[in-house]
């Protein structure tokens, strides 16, 4: 696959999410505010032995080899907010791997769960990643969405952000609308953890699992640093937060839509780095579904 072409104004259309809405000067209000230390704000998931830090502690790393790979989540889950990580992925040969940073209610996949997936999916060297993005409510997926980048996810860390209000949820490149009535698609019913894993997923994961992970490259190694979220954290039975959002930045009028400037940006990523919707997959959904009618622009 070619990388694609950009003009300097459309250089930040790919990660226009990252910042989308966040402005510094946004009062916390309600919202929980954290930062910090790694051990301050997740657990270990899985495959202790796998995870590693910077000698100050601020830098986080996740390995797979061919035994195992690693993950985390939260300790708090939130209902509603902003949430932000720098990521840089896996380098090289990184075809069959996955690094995923994602929501969901609970620590396995549950036949109920809610779920807000994104997933990088590695490639040959000199192959551009791909992202693939996926909603679940109550335990039905099927909803996904491929990306491509025009710029090399592992030289550098990038921001990556999700905005999640009763209005709208924004992951990387991708804006799904809520119709304001009960649906069976919007994920707005239940607190989520934050999470992120890396994972072989070579049975699928790069052109359709024909290339597979090359483990003589082994281990992979994904890197994480400065956390932030800025949300509504959940406390049994229901915290208040969530029925007085409209104090917080992330749910007051201007975070229920996209900016002028940040239509003209998702129009772009829209026209340029869209590998796969299905919205668009009739053969898939003979009768598309409902959420597909919604316009993200409104």
């Amino acid at each position: 696959m070619e990388r694609r072409a950009f003009s300097p104004a459309a250089a930040a259309a790919l990660l226009f999410i990252a910042a989308v809405l966040a402005s510094p000067s946004a009062p916390a209000a309600e919202g929980a505010v954290a930062k910090g230390a790694f051990e301050d704000n997740f657990n270990i998931m899985f495959s202790e032995e796998h995870f590693k830090t910077s000698e100050d502690g601020q830098i986080w790393y996740l390995s797979l080899d061919k035994q195992t790979g690693c993950g985390f989540q939260t300790k708090q889950s939130y209902r509603f907010g902003w949430f932000s990580m720098k990521l840089k992925l896996v380098g090289g040969d990184s075809a069959g791997v996955v690094t995923a940073y994602y929501m969901c209610t609970e620590t396995a996949a549950g036949p109920t769960r809610d779920e807000v997936d994104i997933e990088f999916l590695g490639n040959r060297t000199g192959e551009p990643y791909l992202i693939q993005t996926n909603v679940y409510k109550n335990g039905t997926g099927n909803r996904e969405m491929r990306h491509a980048l025009w710029f090399d996810p592992t030289e550098d860390f990038h921001t990556y952000s999700i905005l999640w209000n009763d209005h709208q949820l924004v992951v990387p490149v991708r804006v799904m609308k809520n119709n304001g009535k009960p649906n069976n698609y919007f994920p707005n019913e239940k607190p989520m953890y934050l999470f992120s894993s890396i994972w072989n997923a070579d049975d699928w994961a790069t052109r359709g699992g024909l290339e597979k992970t090359d483990w003589k490259k082994a281990p992979f190694v994904s890197a994480y640093k400065d956390f932030s979220v800025d949300g509504c954290q959940w406390v049994d039975p229901y915290p208040d937060c969530v029925s007085t959002t409209t104090k917080n930045w992330w749910d007051q009028y201007d975070a229920w839509h996209l900016s002028d400037a940040q239509k003209m940006d998702f129009a772009w990523v829209e026209r340029n780095l869209v590998v796969y919707d299905y919205c668009k997959d009739t053969e898939r959904f003979p009768t598309l579904p409902e959420e597909c009618s919604m316009s993200p622009w409104e």
